[in-house]
């Protein structure tokens, strides 16, 4: 996988991250744009935040409008979000 494939899925699982983020404050939502482009700086991942921020200055050098989100930190990945389970074997 080259370099730029892993930098495409690192930003796409942030983006996910970030729709459950508007899902959960939906204020957030109000605030972007209708004809805004989304570009997603993580402090967390200075390559990908230096990667978006080239794509997001080629937008705007395109004619595009352009909303910068800074996210400061993320939480570590969880693979279940079971609080409680119950087992029966049989």
């Amino acid at each position: 996988m080259s370099k730029e494939q892993k930098l495409i899925e690192r930003n796409v699982e942030l983006s996910a991250e970030f729709s459950r983020y508007v899902f959960e404050h939906t204020e957030i939502e109000s605030q972007i744009p209708m004809d805004a482009e989304i570009v997603l700086l993580p402090d967390f991942d200075p390559e990908l935040k230096e990667y978006n921020l080239q794509l997001g200055k080629d937008i705007e050098a395109s004619g595009g409008k352009v909303a910068y989100v800074t996210i400061k930190s993320i939480r570590p990945k969880m693979l279940s979000r079971i609080e409680k389970l119950e087992l029966q074997a049989v």
